[in-house]
């Protein structure tokens, strides 16, 4: 089990200045991994509707955890399999689930917009941890990086979709960010000695696992079992994209991003998500928002200064 000293080693390895070359795979990697999850977003409204919050938690975990294994026994041997320490996976899994879970439950409270706007925090959340826990100082660069992302966040959503709630709906999603943060956080400094490939795999199986017992648990004590039989190929494939791609294919890039970036400042790049969905609806035939484009560009420019990659005053 690491311990604090290899915990904050890592997350400051994360988080320190790195060669440009690396600086720009691991933002490319985290905006990949945004665009991924964006995808993910349209498809979830055609299945959230169709099975309760827990069981759809559990069968999402499942899809990614069935999709990530084999690719982890492949390139890490099975061997690697059997050394992990799967308590540990499962009960930092258990956030990652419990936030995926605290997310569908506020989006059908408080609606889609709502959950964008709380889901815009995660930076905040994640910079915040990074302070409190490895004892990264606050910059100048960094706040004004984190404000322009925020702005940009605002900015690129259509608040005419439906009313901002901020009752219950808001505060399940402020959970989802608490959990899903601390979880991916885990993902990263619980487990140094394991690739990107077995933190995810591992990580998100875990949840599979806890979201699973939580569901079986539910049936057995008389809830009814899912059912699948109005079910088409339009649904089978928005479920395959909500699991697979958005959660096992993007929790991997993002992962990735975070072991480089650290938690906050691959956080950034999530409130350039609205930006993404529109291009993947433009691309289906929707139209062109040239607000958002701004907006995306204004999340761009907080990366690109909370990195220090556009510094902000002439250096000595």
């Amino acid at each position: 089990m690491a311990g604090p000293c290899q915990n904050h080693t890592m997350t400051a390895h994360a988080t320190s200045p790195a060669p440009a070359r690396g600086l720009l795979a691991a933002n490319l990697i985290c905006m990949a991994s945004m665009l991924i999850w964006a995808a993910g977003l349209p498809a979830a409204d055609f299945i959230i509707p169709l099975l309760p919050a827990e069981q759809l938690t559990a069968l999402r975990m499942a899809l990614a955890a069935l999709s990530l294994l084999p690719v982890w026994a492949l390139m890490d041997g099975p061997a690697a399999l059997a050394r992990v320490n799967w308590l540990k996976g499962i009960g930092v899994g258990s956030l990652i689930g419990l936030g995926a879970w605290f997310l569908i439950l506020g989006q059908a409270r408080g609606g889609a917009v709502t959950a964008a706007v709380i889901s815009a925090t995660l930076p905040v959340v994640g910079i915040a941890l990074e302070v409190a826990l490895d004892g990264r100082k606050l910059t100048a660069g960094l706040i004004i990086g984190l404000v322009l992302s925020l702005v940009g966040g605002m900015m690129a959503l259509d608040f005419r979709a439906g009313g901002l709630s901020l009752g219950l709906g808001a505060a399940l999603c402020f959970c989802s960010v608490l959990a899903f943060t601390l979880g991916s956080r885990l993902t990263v400094t619980a487990f140094p000695a394991l690739s990107p490939i077995g933190r995810t795999a591992l990580t998100i199986t875990g949840a599979a696992i806890a979201t699973g017992t939580v569901a079986a648990g539910q049936v057995a004590l008389g809830a009814p079992l899912p059912d699948f039989t109005p079910w088409g190929l339009r649904e089978v494939l928005a479920l395959l994209a909500f699991s697979v791609g958005s959660l096992g294919i993007s929790q991997l890039m993002w992962i990735m991003s975070v072991e480089r970036l650290g938690i906050g400042l691959s956080a950034l790049h999530i409130n350039a998500a609205p930006f993404y969905v529109m291009i993947i609806l433009f691309a289906m035939g929707g139209l062109w928002d040239w607000g958002q484009a701004a907006a995306a560009a204004l999340v761009a420019l907080g990366v690109l200064v909370a990195q220090g990659i556009i510094p902000l005053g002439r250096r000595a």
